[in-house]
């Protein structure tokens, strides 16, 4: 299912100036980017959620073909589909049987509908092993994206986690494979078990659940584009593009760019030359 979710909230404007003035020629400047001037988007998603994965590469092709990529803050969110779940479910190791049990459904109605998503996923450039999935609770990897993301690797923690339950089949509840994936995102066996252990990710997690819910979103995969538009499902890449398209030209003329005009005069730089 595809639908789209207009979402008004007020804006925030981060606009900031500095120059000196001096006698000589002048120079237009423009300012560089930085976090507080780019357009933010905010994707939540479950790390076992078959559309968040898809969702993420259609999102990916969209933003190989946006021009202005480099002015996107993107940050991945938490939003855990089934907090109840334990960490070992009924029918673990058999996701059709798993599913099937759960919505009432016909084992074979199970299987084919997960056929169906195989076939999907490999549209993308997927590979999609349900047959070796094993079904547990998914907040161990949220800990771990939380912690990722204090170091610049929210976008890694995902990707990796991702691959590892509906491609390689890996049990993400153990804490041995998740000390392995860890150290592939680029964290310490210190680090992994500090965001298994500290209470403090799990309220982060929980944090970005209710923020999710609060802007209306009843699912994931959920993308959020500068506090103004949302994306619900796993929309096609094109979709994704015409809307970064639009809020991006909407954000340009909230947000321009600052131009000094600059009088240069003699100077000291940081490596010791005055001229």
């Amino acid at each position: 299912m595809k639908y789209k979710v207009l979402i008004v909230v007020s804006s925030l404007i981060f606009f900031a100036a500095c120059g000196q003035e001096k006698q000589q020629k002048q120079l237009t400047v423009t300012k560089p980017v930085t976090m507080e001037h780019k357009m933010k988007i905010e994707i939540w998603s479950d790390i076992m959620c078959p559309f968040c994965y898809i969702g993420k590469r259609n999102f990916e092709a969209a933003l190989a073909q946006f021009p202005d990529k480099e002015q996107l803050e993107i940050e991945w969110k938490s939003f855990q589909l089934d907090p109840a779940m334990p960490e070992v479910p009924k029918y673990q190791d058999d996701m059709y049987m798993f599913v099937a049990d759960r919505k009432g459904m016909s084992y074979e109605q199970s299987k084919k509908m997960h056929q169906d998503l195989i076939q999907y996923s490999k549209s993308v450039g997927l590979e999609y092993n349900l047959d070796k999935a094993l079904v547990t609770n998914s907040m161990k990897s949220h800990r771990i994206i939380q912690f990722a993301k204090t170091k610049g690797l929210g976008e890694k923690a995902e990707e990796t986690l991702f691959y590892a339950y509906f491609t390689q089949g890996k049990n993400l509840n153990d804490r041995i494979t998740l000390i392995e994936f860890g150290k592939e995102i680029g964290l310490t066996e210190t680090e992994v078990n500090k965001a298994l252990t500290e209470p403090l990710y799990v309220t982060k997690v929980e944090e970005d659940s209710r923020e999710a819910q609060a802007l209306g979103a009843k699912g994931v995969p959920f993308f959020v584009v500068n506090r103004k538009y949302a994306i619900a499902g796993a929309q096609q890449s094109n979709e994704i593009l015409q809307l970064l398209k639009k809020s991006f030209a909407e954000w340009q003329k909230e947000n321009p760019q600052t131009k000094l005009e600059t009088v240069q005069g003699e100077s000291c730089t940081p490596n010791g030359e005055c001229k």
